[in-house]
């Protein structure tokens, strides 16, 4: 697991995070945040149709829903999913945050 750029402007709440998920096809989960709710979603390879339609039903929704709706869910016989990467990937996006906060 590892949590990219947290980048945040001067008088701007929205965080910008970047996650490498394991055991799924997609190599990269790029994330924006604002105020405790998912901007946007990217995947860097992967299942395109299903990662775009996932990537457009988060936006929008407060981050952890997103976590609760999605974590645990597998792909097959794999014990994890691009959905499960996603919700460890916000997880660690608040982590991040929240220490960032902590330093300040």
């Amino acid at each position: 697991m590892s949590i990219g750029s947290n980048s945040q402007q001067e008088g701007e709440r929205m965080q910008e995070f970047s996650y490498r998920p394991r055991g799924v096809c997609a190599t990269g989960i790029h994330l924006q945040i604002e105020e405790g709710r998912v901007l946007q979603v990217r995947f860097d390879n992967g299942c395109n149709g299903n990662l775009s339609g996932l990537s457009r039903l988060a936006a929008g929704m407060p981050v952890n829903e997103v976590i609760e709706r999605l974590k645990g869910i597998r792909c097959g016989r794999k014990p994890t999913s691009c959905p499960d990467q996603l919700s460890k990937a916000l997880e660690a996006a608040i982590n991040a945050q929240a220490e960032t906060e902590h330093d300040e």
